[in-house]
């Protein structure tokens, strides 16, 4: 395999590609450590040595130089001969609050908050329960609501993954026909800022939990179009804003199960009026073996939230459950697909 992606090498030994393939937790652990340092921010200006980095992040030097090493070998950092390391592309993408930014994305998914869930993997094959609700004695929900910091850092990790596909989906389809768009669990707010800044004439409302909009209003004030935006807080397990003409729910459904996202789907139906659309931003699994972003995703709902990716015609099923009608699936240049539907 090629050690950055985890993909499978087919010129070596079976056993030498698996040990490769194992050393997989290795680096997203390093990974975890690098993102919560904030090592890369500290080489926006120029390459620095292992013991000048120690001393700005309080660390070990020796240690650290043993993690950025590790790291170079995969394509995360670059050591020269005086062992400075620089960023690389791979590495970039740990910086703070740039295009392209994972590095919150890095820290909650990779921390011990996933770990609780992931350690106990075991407990959901066996059960098919939530194994993070099993070690944790709450949902990921409820545990967020109680570990600010560790909800906040969700929040921007969501945000990241945002502005990651935010120009794959502007690119794909044509948000113009609206006038006003409601997104559902909109978070801090990327999507709909980065589709109003595109549209001009466009209105719309941001809708998520109490603790979720309080980040959100502050984000918005230093947007210029705050004032076509309203901010809404409430659950969309009892009721969704009414009289939006396009309903968007990016990276929310496959957080549930069917059940529960039956219950969302619905509560969306009842407020849309007749003419308007649902539009869903979801990975849709594919048939076959090819490495897939999507498959491994749907590992992380089943530990950490008891949901799942799903295919065209498990999403046709579920809209289907709701009083809705998949008019078409649309591809982007991203893992996410937007997925269109109407009322019935």
């Amino acid at each position: 395999m090629t050690q950055a992606t985890g993909t499978p090498n087919t010129d070596v030994p079976a056993p030498i590609a698996m040990l490769q393939m194992l050393s997989g937790f290795w680096i997203s652990k390093a990974i975890y450590a690098v993102a919560k340092l904030g090592i890369a921010d500290y080489l926006q200006d120029r390459p620095k040595t292992a013991e000048e980095l120690a001393a700005i992040t309080e660390t070990h030097p020796l240690s650290l130089y043993r993690l950025l090493r590790a790291l170079a070998s995969v394509g995360i950092f670059a050591e020269d001969d005086n062992h400075n390391f620089s960023l690389t592309p791979l590495a970039a993408t740990l910086q703070t609050d740039v295009l392209g930014s994972l590095r919150f994305f890095a820290i909650s998914e990779l921390g011990t908050v996933h770990s609780l869930g992931w350690n106990n993997l075991l407990y959901s094959l066996r059960t098919g329960g939530i194994a993070f609700d099993d070690a944790a004695g709450m949902n990921i929900w409820e545990y967020y609501a109680q570990h600010l910091e560790d909800g906040k850092s969700f929040d921007r990790a969501m945000t990241n993954v945002t502005a990651v596909v935010v120009a794959a989906i502007l690119s794909s389809y044509d948000f113009s026909e609206f006038q006003n768009i409601v997104d559902i669990g909109g978070g801090q707010g990327s999507l709909i800022t980065e589709i109003l800044k595109a549209n001009p004439k466009l209105k719309g409302i941001i809708f998520d939990l109490p603790q979720v909009i309080e980040d959100t209003k502050l984000r918005l004030q230093t947007e210029d179009i705050a004032d076509r935006v309203t901010v809404l807080s409430g659950s969309f397990f009892e009721s969704v804003p009414v009289g939006g003409d396009a309903y968007l729910l990016k990276h929310i459904i496959h957080d549930w199960d069917e059940e529960k996202a039956t219950t969302i789907l619905k509560n969306c139906h009842q407020a849309m009026p007749q003419h308007s659309k649902l539009l869903l931003f979801e990975i849709v699994i594919a048939p076959g073996n090819e490495p897939s972003f999507g498959k491994l995703l749907d590992l992380n709902m089943l530990v950490m939230a008891g949901g799942r990716e799903r295919t065209e015609e498990e999403y046709r099923v579920l809209l289907q459950a709701a009083g809705f009608q998949l008019t078409q699936i649309i591809p982007t240049s991203s893992p996410l697909s937007i997925i269109e539907a109407v009322k019935v």
